[in-house]
Order: C-alpha cells, then sequence, then structure tokens
C-alpha cells in the first residue's frame, strides 16, 4: 500500500532470500517447530504426549492464521500467547501439550537463533560469491602498475590487481569471523523462566537427568550441537553483539572497497558498471555517478552502527531480564542482516563487471614517475663518474621547477627533457627511461597477489565453491 510505510530495505535493497528469513512466515512457523521438538522430545522421555497430537502439530506447521492471531495479540496483549491460542486453534487436540513447562523465550530465543544462523550462513554464502569476484580482477591485473597513494598524495606504484587484494583480505577477514561464530553457534534449549529448568524439572518429577536430555534432544531437534548451560531467562545477549559486530565489519569492508572505487572512477582509472540507459543526472547528461559505491557507503554507515544497539542493550539486562530487549532487537537484527545482504549484492554487482582504463592509468603514472625516478637517476649519473652531491642539486632544481609548471601553468612533467638537455646530468633521454621500467617500482606486488590467494584466500573459497557462481541482483 502507497500510502503505508514500508522499509527502503525490503523495498528497495535486500535480495528475497533474506527478506523471506526475516518475514513473519517464517518466523512463526519456526515458533511451531520450536513447540513440536519440545513436545516430541517429551514423549520421548515418557511424557504423556500422543503421536496423534504430534501428527496434528505437524500438520498445521505453516498453515498460519495471522488475522486470528493478530486478534488474539490484541486481546491478551502477548504475541506467544496470542500464537499460542491461534496454533491450538488449528491443533485442538495438541492444544493442552503445546508450550509444555516453556516460556515465551523457549520459542523467541530459540527462534531467533535459529534465524541468525540461516542468516549468518546466507551472508558468507553472499561474501564467498563477491571474495571470487575479487579474485578474478586481481589475478587479471596483478601486473598492471598503478600509482599507489597515501595521504591522497601520489606514493610508490602498485599493480591494479595488489590494491584489489588489500579489498579481498579485509573481506575474507569477515568471512572466517563469521565462520567461526556458525561453528560455535549454539541454541537456548529448555530452560524456564529464569533459566534454572525448575518447570521441566516438575514435569520430570524431579528427574535431573531426564531434563538434561530433554534440552539435548531439543536442541539436536532444531539443528544445533548443544544448548547453553548457563541462560537467564534470555540467552546471553552478547551473542547478538558478537554476530553484529561480525555483520559489522562486512559494513566497513565494504565502505573501503566503496570508497576506492568512487575516487578510482573520478581518476577515471576503474569505474562501476554503467548500463547503455543509465542516467547519471537529471541535468548533466555526461555524468556516470558511481551510484552503486555511494549506496554501499550510504548503507554501511548504518551498518556500522547496528553493534551499538546490542551493546547497550546487553550492559542493561538486569539480573535474569529485563524486557527492554524485546524492541530494539526487533529493529536491529533483522535490518542488520537486510542491510548487509542489500550492500553484499551491491559489492557483488560493481565487481562483476568493473571496467578499468589502462592508458588513463599509464598516463597518470607518467605523470609522477620522473619524480619519482630521480633518485635511480642520481645513481646511475654517479656511477658514470658524476659528483653525487652536485647532481643531486642539480636534480633537486629541475624537479622543483618541473613541479612548479605541472601545479601552476599547467603543463605536463617535463623533468626527464630537462635533465636530458642539462650537460652536467651527461645522460641521454633513452638512457633515463632505461631507469623507469615500470616492473622495477611495483617490487613483488605480482607474487604477493599470487600468495594471497593460494595461501590465504583459496583454503576459504575451497570450502565454498557452491556459492562462487553467485550473480547479484540489483532491482533500482
Amino acid at each position: 500500500m502507497s500510502d503505508l510505510y514500508v522499509s527502503p530495505l525490503v523495498e528497495r535493497f535486500a535480495t528475497d532470500p533474506m527478506k523471506r528469513l526475516w518475514s513473519a512466515q517464517k518466523k512463526f512457523s519456526t515458533w511451531r517447530r520450536c513447540w513440536i521438538a519440545l513436545a516430541e522430545a517429551e514423549q520421548e522421555l515418557g511424557l504423556d504426549i500422543s503421536d496423534a497430537q504430534l501428527e496434528e502439530m505437524r500438520a498445521h506447521v505453516d498453515t498460519i492464521d495471522f488475522e486470528q492471531a493478530a486478534a488474539y495479540e490484541k486481546e491478551t496483549r502477548h504475541d506467544v500467547m496470542a500464537h499460542i491460542h491461534a496454533f491450538g486453534d488449528l491443533a485442538p487436540n495438541a492444544r493442552p501439550i503445546i508450550h509444555l513447562g516453556a516460556t515465551s523465550c523457549f520459542v523467541g530465543d530459540n527462534t531467533d537463533l535459529i534465524l541468525i544462523r540461516e542468516g549468518l550462513e546466507l551472508i558468507l554464502a553472499k561474501a564467498a560469491g563477491v571474495l571470487n569476484r575479487i579474485k578474478a580482477f586481481a589475478l587479471q591485473y596483478k601486473s598492471l602498475p598503478t600509482l599507489g597513494f597515501t595521504h591522497y598524495q601520489p606514493a610508490q606504484l602498485v599493480t591494479v590487481g595488489k590494491r584489489a587484494c588489500l579489498w579481498a583480505q579485509d573481506l575474507l577477514l569477515d568471512c572466517l569471523q563469521i565462520e567461526q561464530l556458525l561453528a560455535s553457534m549454539r541454541c537456548r534449549g529448555v530452560k524456564g523462566a529464569t533459566g534454572t529448568q525448575a518447570s521441566f524439572l516438575a514435569l520430570f518429577h524431579g528427574d535431573a537427568e531426564k531434563v538434561k536430555a530433554l534440552d539435548h534432544l531439543v536442541a539436536k531437534k532444531l539443528g544445533f550441537e548443544s544448548s547453553f548451560i548457563i541462560a537467564g531467562q534470555t540467552y546471553t545477549r552478547k551473542i547478538d553483539t558478537q554476530v553484529l559486530n561480525a555483520l559489522a565489519g562486512i559494513g566497513e569492508s565494504a565502505h573501503k572497497f566503496a570508497t576506492d572505487m568512487r575516487l578510482l572512477q573520478n581518476l577515471k582509472e576503474v569505474e562501476e558498471p554503467f548500463e547503455r540507459s543509465q542516467v547519471g543526472s537529471s541535468a548533466m547528461p555526461y555524468k556516470r555517478n558511481p551510484m552503486r559505491s555511494e549506496r554501499i557507503c550510504a548503507l554501511s554507515r548504518f551498518l556500522m552502527t547496528a553493534p551499538l544497539h546490542s551493546a547497550f542493550t546487553t550492559a542493561t539486562q538486569w539480573f535474569e531480564r529485563t524486557l527492554d530487549d524485546s524492541a530494539i532487537r526487533r529493529l536491529s537484527l533483522p535490518e542488520a542482516f537486510l542491510t548487509a545482504d542489500a550492500i553484499l549484492n551491491l559489492y557483488l554487482n560493481v565487481m562483476e563487471a568493473p571496467r578499468v582504463y589502462p592508458k588513463v592509468i599509464e598516463k597518470r603514472i607518467w605523470s609522477e614517475l620522473p619524480f619519482m625516478a630521480s633518485e635511480n637517476i642520481l645513481m646511475a649519473c654517479v656511477q658514470k663518474g658524476g659528483d653525487r652531491q652536485t647532481l643531486h642539486e642539480v636534480i633537486r632544481q629541475h624537479a622543483q621547477e618541473a613541479g612548479r609548471r605541472v601545479k601552476e601553468e599547467g603543463a605536463d612533467n617535463d623533468l626527464l627533457d630537462r635533465l636530458a638537455a642539462d650537460p652536467q646530468i651527461n645522460m641521454t633521454r633513452e638512457e633515463m627511461e632505461e631507469q623507469l621500467k615500470l616492473d622495477a617500482f611495483v617490487g613483488r606486488a605480482p607474487s604477493q597477489v599470487d600468495e594471497f590467494f593460494v595461501q590465504e584466500a583459496n583454503p576459504f573459497l575451497e570450502r565454498h565453491t557452491a556459492s562462487l557462481d553467485t550473480h547479484s541482483d540489483v532491482r533500482v
């Protein structure tokens, strides 16, 4: 409906798989799966729960009457109770055993951890696809010299591929952090109202071993190897902070990449894709704005603040739990995942078809290289019998004058011509150009590219081969 606000993350930026993951359908059907897992485990451990009751529950996992649930919530002011009633309406024989012994956080927290796990898997798969695209780009241009910048001032030469490895390395670190998070994921399990499992101990007449078995069984049924031993009413919200920090790391990495792309596009050295009918500006027809990279930066700034939400929430969880975590988590967790997904989708799109302009790159190199090579020329002059101190001053004066003309008159860098014309230098232009072979100025950059992928990135990519041909889905 056009008269109601819709989040731009949903309407414009995030992809369908991530939007489905955080949908109401996915959330509440997962609640029902949690209830079924609990009931199955309770039956297996001896509670009076029939196969017919379980079958009735299983038959209605996905058939959710959202209007009826909303009506119950309006009446009860409690979303979990509303959905217990709505589920019970569809499975009336199972109504007495739905949510047996549990507290609201049984479904709420376990579902959140399931969605977080699946969300991290989606993010990791897309990030692997992006990294694979950067790899192809870096290997293609690993030996193409380009002017390096420090402080955004001309510095020693690097290569286009070596620079791309800066982007790849940052993203790889994010991916490895997410892998570690996934490897350590646990569910909340069955812990009761304050984490003591007292309600379940009562259900099993004081049999602590059955309560421990119940916790383990439910965790396995929900796809986890284990659950938290210690919990309050909720799992510790520090888990949310760790997750949001990992997602924010993707924002940091993507922002750095996109900023570099925006600067490179201004220099006309590398451009993001620009479609044939794309309009850069409503006023200036010639414009080719880096709109994808700009959008990456904008969304990344939003994502990088997400861990603050959880940090404050974790810090203010009084004793076993306070409910001021609920509203903020309903915003921060889905929005962070949707944003990270949108950023990686854009990142992937840019790296699917970036344009590189070697002639522009070479021209910029030669505008600066004579200055950088002045020491090489000085050493060559000394080897021909010149006095180093005298020659240093001669070259310095020519370099200063050449620099003045470049900046004040807009002239080309004529340092080599000046030096060749000075008899004190005693070198021809051709002899000087022998000192300016570009390969000699890039150091080990090409081999560093190979080493990085072979030793560091490829082992990760080999663990995620199914994700490497991922394609972007940019709609706006």
